[in-house]
């Protein structure tokens, strides 16, 4: 039977914005709140819609789904003084969708309705998800309001790119739910775990399974579901890093502020990850490469006929990536390049031991440690690792949700970061524009 991570049960404001995207956060409230799940948090959640959100999803859907009362505004319980005990008993703050009206006010500090009272009072950590449309987005007025609130500590994820309301697509939509559960699992272990230190920097996450086609149908492949890397993108895009995320057969959506490139083998996870590391600050290698390929490919289905000896597999080696990024690094001081290694002791040697020379041997500058014995971390929603570095030091991360141990990876990468980052790009497209209705999905 699975346990509450958090004992007793963390108090989170869930605000909603007045957008169309807030029907998405019942999805977001359902993750936030529900125990004896797997993928929920067990949060003991308040629901402080806008007034416009309330047209969009109503009152009693957020009541059934928390348990707690729902209202928008300060009079509706003056005695508990709500607009003030809301924010003040909160371990969290997440709003999503945060739309750019919403920002607007939370940047200008207004007060005039119970969320953005809750906003003024409350010490937690805040996570706004923007939700609107890119011309909105990339607004000069949006850009500025979410810089300034950026800067007072307010974390602001990028919104995801896709489909839009009616016939639009670009940079708008609401992150997945998954992302922002995610993060909101970081901040209530961690409220400090989501600086904006990786800004203007490049940072290159490899994620995933490499798989090696024997045919048409059949693969030489690993277990790798790719959500340590998936996490590890979320939170150093979070950190305000530019970060390409090179995925090898993964069915997960993309991060908020993370560029995907899918690949598929090896060699051509290798081409893509030698390109994406050139001029980057990182590169942080988390799929699980195939270490060998079938010498030949068949064009048609192998088939299996009764009676008939098998044909031999000849296997041959696929290259070492990982090798080759510090061997193409030369001494330089970057990338700062990140290996993974799944580990499994025996009677010979431990887990760490075993780890220890495979960071000598490969000669990255950190190396995360799983102990995959029983097929512990694959697929699952926590993760346990060591962080070995080059340098001697050694931090073990306890079980906890993925986003942690990224957290704690990107803790590590940050102060190796020599000379400046590049500075932050200003949006090609924050031009004044005429103004624009809607909000995205």
């Amino acid at each position: 039977m699975s346990t509450p991570e958090f004992e007793p049960a963390p108090r989170v404001v869930l605000g909603v914005g007045g957008g169309i995207a807030a029907y998405k956060s019942c999805e977001l409230l359902r993750r936030l709140s529900s125990r004896g799940s797997a993928d929920t948090l067990g949060a003991d959640v308040t629901v402080v819609p806008t007034a416009a959100a309330l047209r969009f999803v109503g009152a009693a859907t957020f009541e059934a789904l928390s348990g707690n009362p729902v209202t928008a505004d300060v009079f509706s319980d003056v005695p508990s003084v709500a607009h003030v005990a809301t924010g003040r008993s909160a371990d969290l703050v997440v709003i999503a969708p945060a739309t750019a009206d919403l920002l607007a006010r939370a940047a200008s500090g207004r007060a005039d309705d119970l969320l953005t009272a809750t906003l003024l009072v409350t010490r937690a950590p805040v996570l706004m998800a923007p939700a609107m449309h890119t011309e909105m987005w990339t607004h000069p007025a949006t850009v500025a309001n979410v810089a300034l609130l950026r800067a007072r500590g307010v974390i602001v994820l990028d919104p995801a790119v896709g489909r839009l309301t009616g016939a639009d697509s670009g940079a708008g939509r609401l992150p997945d739910a998954e992302h922002i559960a995610g993060l909101s699992a970081l901040l209530l272990r961690r409220p400090d775990a989501l600086p904006r230190d990786l800004a203007g920097r490049r940072i290159v996450v490899t994620a995933g399974g490499t798989r090696e086609p024997l045919d048409p149908v059949r693969y030489l492949g690993n277990r790798s579901s790719g959500r340590q890397g998936y996490a590890i993108a979320l939170v150093a895009a979070a950190r305000g890093a530019d970060v390409t995320l090179i995925a090898a057969n993964v069915d997960l959506p993309a991060p908020p502020g993370a560029r995907p490139l899918p690949v598929t083998d090896a060699l051509s996870l290798q081409q893509a990850t030698r390109e994406a590391a050139s001029g980057a600050d990182a590169v942080v290698m988390a799929a699980a490469v195939a270490d060998f390929r079938p010498a030949r490919r068949h064009d048609s289905k192998i088939k299996k006929i009764p009676g008939a000896a098998a044909e031999p597999l000849a296997l041959e080696l696929n290259p070492d990536i990982l090798v080759g990024l510090v061997t193409d690094r030369a001494g330089a001081e970057r990338p700062v390049i990140v290996g993974f290694a799944a580990e499994t002791g025996d009677e010979h040697s431990s887990v760490l031991d075993y780890a220890r020379a495979k960071l000598a041997r490969k000669g990255c500058d950190l190396l995360v440690v799983n102990e995959v014995t029983g097929g512990a971390a694959f697929g699952a929603r926590d993760n346990a690792a060591t962080l070995l570095g080059a340098d001697g030091s050694i931090l073990a991360v306890p079980l906890a949700h993925k986003t942690v141990l990224a957290a704690a990876i990107c803790d590590a990468i940050a102060p190796r970061l020599t000379g400046p980052g590049a500075p932050a790009p200003y949006p090609a497209s924050a031009a004044v524009l005429p103004a624009q209705h809607g909000s995205g999905a």
